[in-house]
């Protein structure tokens, strides 16, 4: 076969080149049509037969010396990325949004939904050699329902009254029925550790395809390939490696020359150019992922609604979305839901900017006039200095004195988000609309950013949980979603596509809505082709 014909049957096999193209080229070249659409399919299904063996390397943002393997604060993509790679949770959430079987092997529920089982598999064995039981099981989700532990997850294991563990099945009993529960259970925090990780959480012990070999945190972790995995239809490479890079420039510049095989959050202002480069493709995908500033409802001087609705009517999403995101998502309506979510009310009116009716807020609210300071990191999220920096110059233009404070992306996850009263934030959504909500806007949520407590919101979120009726679960989320928007702290001028690229030499790549890197899963799912 001419190296001219390896080369068109690769781009097409890559989804680079139609069929219709390739077999025309193919034909040029002296190959009957029949001939060059047997070859494409035979090459196709070549590209979807894992290899095993070799190293894969992402290259991931997001990381800072202040990272740990702890699960329950994971908090920005490279512990993400990393605790994903070693461990576990009971249940994924795959790329159609349903459940898939994990370290539960089934899932049932009683009839209203208040009391749920997961029978646990049998024979998975932690790194360290010993054999995952249930009692692991119920001793993970209990240190998660500890306040100390400071856990993501806090909003979502909350509402279980009881948990026990009898024979091969753990039984979860719940405040109220909760028809969402197992896609709760998938939530990356809850991955499953020896002891519940209660003695040392940070050990990185767990039962993922993946051992870790080293961490160096903010810089780099390894991983060997753990020997007895029980699922053979993971974990493909012999090493992987996640190198921490947090500067978009070198993180690009590292996949070009090879140094890694996969990149997160590709800067949208040079997608296009890294389209056309040889060996590279962009993999975008929509989902619920959303880039937010957030301010703290219970601090001056945003503890005042009418300041908060002045900064929202002051930001104009458009010109947000066409340029920092250059496309590549969707105006946000200041909550967190948008039409990837079932039962998502599309008739809420859409927030514009305004910067008439946001003087007239900002006048009512007596501020002193005084610099309204948004902290904000180039880690925050793809373009965020941009992002505030736009903010910032639609806002003065309201007469609404804001300024835009720059701080280091080290420590960024530790000093400032969660901490401060208005910074740049991202979230990367969750499969339903219960478990965003209970993560970030529970009154109770660790995770609640925006320190938003609302006691008709956190009525509604328990009710909506075990309403059958879809109709008038729909209108609870729908009243949920005005109260965030109209009285709330978070403002989400965008909701952003997962864009990242990945080489060619990559097999096993699917698009995911849920997270980036394919959920997180990426190293675990992909293979190094022949």
């Amino acid at each position: 076969m001419s190296s001219e014909l390896n080369h068109l049957l690769r781009q097409a096999a890559l989804g680079k080149m139609s069929r219709r193209a390739f077999i025309s080229r193919a034909g040029a070249l002296g190959m009957s049509a029949a001939m060059a659409g047997t070859l494409l399919t035979t090459a196709a299904r070549a590209e979807d037969t894992p290899v095993k063996g070799g190293v894969i390397r992402a290259g991931v943002q997001g990381g800072q010396s202040t990272d740990t393997l702890d699960p329950a604060v994971a908090a920005s993509p490279a512990p993400f990325l990393i605790n994903s790679t070693w461990g576990e949770t009971l249940v994924e959430v795959n790329a159609k949004n349903e459940i898939s079987m994990r370290l539960a092997e089934e899932v049932s529920s009683n009839k209203d939904a208040s009391v749920w089982m997961f029978k646990i598999r049998k024979g998975v064995k932690y790194h360290n050699g010993a054999e995952m039981t249930p009692a692991d099981v119920v001793a993970t989700l209990k240190r998660h329902t500890d306040e100390k532990s400071k856990s993501g997850a806090l909003g979502i294991v909350k509402g279980i009254t009881d948990m026990k563990a009898e024979g091969d099945t753990v039984t979860l009993t719940l405040a109220g029925p909760n028809a969402d529960l197992p896609y709760l259970m998938a939530d990356y925090h809850l991955i499953i550790q020896p002891g519940g990780g209660v003695d040392n959480p940070a050990a990185g012990i767990g039962t993922g395809p993946y051992k870790i070999n080293s961490f160096d945190p903010g810089v780099r972790c390894t991983f060997d390939k753990f020997a007895d995995y029980w699922d053979k239809d993971r974990g493909h490479a012999d090493t992987v490696e996640i190198l921490v890079i947090n500067d978009n420039t070198a993180r690009t510049a590292a996949l070009q020359s090879g140094q890694v095989h996969m990149i997160d959050r590709v800067d949208p202002k040079i997608a296009d150019l890294l389209k056309g480069v040889s060996g590279v493709s962009i993999k975008a995908t929509a989902g619920r992922g959303h880039y937010v500033f957030i301010m703290e409802c219970n601090k001056p001087p945003f503890d005042n609604n009418d300041l908060r609705m002045a900064l929202k009517l002051a930001i104009n999403r458009k010109e947000m979305v066409d340029k920092i995101l250059g496309g590549l998502g969707s105006v946000g309506n200041d909550f967190p839901i948008n039409a990837a979510y079932p039962l998502f009310d599309d008739t809420i009116p859409q927030r514009e900017y305004d910067p008439k009716a946001a003087a007239e807020a900002y006048k009512k609210s007596g501020h002193d006039g005084s610099p309204i300071m948004l902290q904000v990191a180039p880690g925050a999220f793809p373009g965020a200095v941009e992002a505030a920096q736009l903010f910032a110059t639609s806002a003065n233009a309201a007469g609404i004195p804001l300024q835009v404070k720059l701080e280091p992306d080290d420590g960024y996850w530790t000093n400032v988000w969660n901490v401060a009263p208005f910074c740049a934030s991202y979230w990367g959504g969750r499969p339903v609309q219960d478990q965003m909500y209970s993560t970030a806007y529970q009154s109770t949520a660790d995770w609640n950013d925006t320190k938003f407590v609302n006691k008709r919101f956190d009525e509604l979120l328990l009710a909506a949980r075990g309403e059958l009726d879809q109709a008038k679960r729909k209108a609870e989320y729908s009243e949920m979603a005005k109260l965030v928007r109209d009285t709330g702290g978070v403002i989400v001028p965008m909701f952003n596509d997962w864009v990242e690229a990945v080489s060619d030499s990559i097999g096993g790549w699917n698009a995911d809505a849920n997270q980036e890197l394919m959920n997180g899963k990426a190293l675990q799912k992909c293979w190094l082709k022949a």
